[in-house]
């Protein structure tokens, strides 16, 4: 109650702040739930619901985070270098307005800011980080999670999300800073005067465009002939700009945008959960597909580093997971570069330990290394590094995670929805001029390698119990993991966790860093991987099967999931 008082009697730069606390003074729930800890800040950077309070996204807890950033990066600067830090933003409410005080607050550090001048995806914002050489990044957004919703990502000079160790370090640094006497600040407008805020102009985003465009596999071949005709839709958010820009550099495409969702708007009018992989947001695109009798939909997420998409099947418009999707591109680049004679000696692919295991036939057919890592794109950003380090870019083929992130090139290090939506229109040109869909490609594959059926489960725990109970949950999935799982015999069990292993070192057993993951393989060949969720109150559970058929797979997923009991839930 004494820091709701606090706050209540400060002079709040936000006024929206202040008439939320005041109308909460009589409700002790929402006080504390507003003020019972600090906003959590990890790998993810920040997320949370927009509001007053140490447990809310807004322009104090922003300035705090960025004041511990500021201070991390000083104290790791030996040489006395001018520091620097990129920042950008999407469609998200109070965006612009976290944009400028993080700016702000950097700048009176001393520290060089470059600024996105208006609405950007969060891989323009990695592509800056590189573009500039910065020491560091921000991109306010919270993806794809409601209008309530927003965040905050920290990257590193690799232009990679941060990894848990730089994160820790930053933590450590927001802790011992008072949220309002312990920031720095200085005038926003008067920093861009003096250049210490530098606005990005047309020139980083036309040299990011250049980069995606370098992705393409077109040939005047494939141009030619109809036009391929595409229905869009940025889901509100960020993605307008740069997919038509990149899409419509092309003239085979006939392109149809969804105006009831192609105009940024934070509220997302159109639905509750702006995410592609929710069927609700899909339903004006697929509308329009009927409308204009379009060959396929590519949907972006508000922050344009996801991308979905949905071709005719049967006369129906069917929306692809992120799964499939990938292993279609895999297959596409794979093929082409083949057919185009580029395709490189000991290529590399990157998944995740929870995608589609279908990739792994995929890559054996063309001679792919098929690299897995944890989850979170800053692992395959790590291993598009690893590559460049020595020297070895031109090895890689494509990053992506079933929660439809993909990425072709090694300019950025983030998932990228611009990559994704102009290499998933031209795959689908190059099969249209061959009679078939990306459907009937698909089903090709599925014949020559079997067919694999995925699905996640998301399991919602709400506030201070709710992360209680997750702990809770997985530490009796260790303590006392079934014996079976939907009528077969549990055969392995691997532990992504080791007690008392350190930052930087390796579990000896997956060969891959320290995670809170459970994997449970049956008998029959079914697999469910248990995680919480590092950015929401959530805890995961990917299931897998292989099957003869689709429908065989479809059953043995659908078996495992009724049994999603037995770990507890």
């Amino acid at each position: 109650m004494n820091t709701y008082n606090n706050w209540l009697n400060h002079k709040l730069d936000d006024p929206d702040l202040t008439e939320e606390l005041i109308s909460i003074k009589d409700d002790e729930k929402a006080i504390f739930d507003r003020f019972r800890c600090d906003l959590e800040f990890g790998t993810g950077g920040l997320r949370g619901l927009i509001g007053a309070g140490t447990n809310r996204m807004n322009i104090y807890t922003v300035g705090r985070a960025t004041q511990g950033l500021a201070n991390c990066l000083i104290q790791n600067n030996k040489a006395g270098n001018q520091l620097s830090v990129a920042i950008a933003y999407d469609s998200r409410n109070k965006g612009e307005l976290f944009t400028r005080r993080a700016a702000s607050v950097l700048a009176a550090n001393g520290i060089k800011v470059y600024v996105y001048s208006e609405l950007a995806p969060t891989p323009a914002l990695s592509f800056a980080v590189r573009y500039y050489g910065c020491d560091a990044g921000i991109c306010v957004t919270a993806s794809h999670n409601p209008a309530v919703y927003n965040g905050y990502k920290v990257y590193g000079d690799d232009g990679c999300q941060l990894g848990p160790a730089l994160a820790d370090v930053i933590l450590a640094e927001i802790g011992k800073t008072d949220i309002f006497d312990g920031v720095k600040l200085t005038d926003y407008d008067e920093a861009v005067k003096n250049g210490t805020i530098v606005l990005v102009d047309t020139e980083v985003f036309e040299a990011f465009f250049e980069n995606v465009k370098k992705e393409s596999l077109l040939t005047d071949d494939i141009r030619k002939g109809e036009k391929l005709k595409i229905v869009y839709t940025p889901l509100n958010g960020a993605g307008r700009r740069s997919v038509m820009t990149v899409l419509s550099s092309e003239d085979c495409y006939d392109i149809s945008v969804v105006k009831e969702q192609e105009m940024p708007d934070g509220n997302f009018p159109t639905c509750t959960y702006p995410n592609p992989e929710n069927p609700d947001a899909l339903k004006l695109a697929i509308k329009l597909c009927e409308e204009t009798d379009a060959d396929i939909m590519i949907a972006t997420d508000p922050d344009c580093d996801r991308c979905r998409t949905a071709a005719k099947k049967d006369g129906q418009y069917v929306a692809l997971s992120g799964n499939q999707i990938g292993v279609l591109l895999l297959d596409y680049l794979c093929r082409r570069k083949k057919e185009l004679g580029i395709l490189p000696r000991n290529p590399v692919a990157v998944t995740t330990i929870v995608s589609t295991a279908m990739v792994d036939y995929i890559a054996a057919e063309y001679g792919v290394e098929m690299r897995r890592v944890l989850t979170g794109f800053k692992y395959i950003g790590e291993q598009i590094a690893l590559l460049e380090k020595d020297g070895e870019t031109d090895r890689y083929i494509l990053g992506f995670e079933e929660s439809c992130g993909y990425l072709s090139g090694s300019y950025v290090r983030d998932k990228d929805g611009v990559d994704a939506s102009m290499l998933f229109a031209e795959m689908a040109l190059y099969y249209k001029r061959q009679g078939k869909t990306v459907h009937d490609v698909f089903e090709e594959l599925c014949r020559k390698h079997g067919y694999f059926k995925e699905d996640l489960m998301n399991f919602t725990f709400e506030g201070a119990e709710g992360v209680t109970k997750m702990k809770s949950l997985i530490d009796g999935m260790r303590s006392n993991p079934p014996k079976e799982l939907a009528a077969s015999k549990v055969v392995k069990i691997i532990d992504y966790h080791k007690d008392g292993l350190k930052e930087g070192e390796y579990n000896s057993d997956t060969g891959l860093p320290d995670s809170n993951v459970l994997e449970f393989s049956t008998e029959n060949g079914g697999k469910i991987i248990v995680r919480p969720s590092g950015t929401e109150p959530k805890m995961k559970a990917y299931i897998s099967a292989k099957g003869k058929t689709a429908e065989e797979a479809s059953c043995a997923v659908e078996a495992l999931k009724a049994d999603i009991g037995a770990l507890g839930f």
